[in-house]
């Protein structure tokens, strides 16, 4: 029997952690099975104490010692490491049902400390996997760039807690997959909710895809994506089919500051930005919700106040839908840096201020 530490690192280095860790609970769930004593660490301490210690992110600006690195008990794990150069989990670990009470102690030492039960929801309610994998976009600013096409990942009943109210699916493209509707018809008639925590691709939306997906027992949001405004043709036809099929209002991740010629000049800046605004005088036309989602070098523009301004609007839709991104501006009152930034940034491009006015119940234009 060997003493086994397992570190969510994401859980130690970020303010919140909303979600486990699927990794850990697969490193957990096959080394309790073979009779390992399994403890989830919530520190750094004492780790050469330990047989073996799995050291895994999923972020990669959480911070870690680099002393633990060289370690010769510890291994490391996730994207958070490699990004798309991660080594995948030996098929024994990737293919065994996850350990769903990993973080028990830490939720309930959450909860004493006054935590919220809907932060630990994840944690609590539901079965999480990956029927497919991969992907064929080839995204450039994507982790999956070692796929080609979607395949096949796990059976549902792989991951499957019957005893668990609501099933999350992390597939990363699974209408790209050809299986979808058996593996659809397979989720509903578990009769539990279910959801695609990653989004689904809207460019792949069919009568038959909607039909079965917008009647199904769904749980949480519509999420899909739309990241380049030269899709907005296709991703605007898309969304009128959906409507046909759901009243639900639909949810678009919208990324952004991403330049995929890695030129990150002031033009770059200036055209992203407006393009962004273009996508959300889209989706506002649409009556569908943006979330915007910003690539890290956002942090280095010289309009980096005004990326924060706008997800800070989109990303709370009781103000979305309710205020101008002016108004939302003059909410937070005009000595606020929100205001400053947007003022700032419509001094200097005037045109600005017609998108500045758009408003979720009336869209203009």
């Amino acid at each position: 029997m060997s003493r086994i530490a397992v570190i969510d690192a994401d859980l130690i280095g970020r303010k919140k952690h909303r979600f486990p860790n699927l990794a850990c609970m697969k490193l957990s769930g096959y080394h309790k099975l073979r009779g390992d004593t399994v403890v989830l660490k919530t520190d750094y301490d004492d780790l050469e104490t330990f047989d073996q210690v799995y050291l895994v992110k999923v972020f990669t600006d959480t911070p870690v010692p680099k002393a633990l690195l060289h370690l010769d008990n510890v291994q490391c794990g996730g994207t958070g490491f490699y990004y798309d150069k991660a080594p995948p989990l030996p098929a024994a670990i990737e293919h065994h049902r996850p350990d769903y009470h990993l973080y028990d102690s830490w939720v309930a030492d959450s909860f004493r400390s006054g935590g919220k039960e809907k932060d630990y929801t994840y944690y609590r309610d539901y079965s999480i996997g990956f029927l497919t994998r991969g992907c064929f976009r080839k995204c450039s600013f994507c982790v999956n760039q070692n796929y080609d096409r979607v395949e096949r990942h796990s059976p549902l009943i792989e991951f499957l807690d019957v005893a668990r109210k609501k099933i999350c699916l992390l597939d990363d493209n699974f209408f790209g997959q050809p299986d979808w509707k058996e593996m659809l018809i397979e989720l509903r008639q578990t009769k539990k909710p279910f959801q695609f925590k990653q989004g689904l691709d809207e460019r792949l939306l069919d009568e038959d895809k909607c039909e079965l997906l917008f009647s199904s027992k769904y749980e949480g949001d519509y999420i899909f994506a739309f990241d380049h405004w030269a899709d907005h043709e296709l991703i605007e036809q898309k969304i009128q089919l959906a409507h046909h099929y759901t009243k639900a209002v639909l949810k678009f991740y919208c990324f952004c500051g991403f330049d995929r010629k890695e030129k990150w000049d002031t033009n770059f800046w200036v055209k992203d930005i407006f393009e962004l605004f273009y996508r959300i005088k889209l989706l506002m036309r649409n009556q569908c919700l943006p979330y915007i989602m910003r690539f890290e070098k956002y942090k280095e523009s010289p309009f980096r106040g005004v990326y924060i301004s706008i997800a800070r609007w989109c990303n709370q839709p009781s103000f979305f839908k309710k205020k101008s991104l002016r108004e939302f501006a003059q909410l937070n009152g005009e000595k606020s840096a929100c205001y400053r930034y947007l003022q700032q940034f419509e001094l200097q491009y005037p045109t600005a201020g017609y998108f500045y006015d758009l408003k979720y119940e009336n869209p203009l234009g």
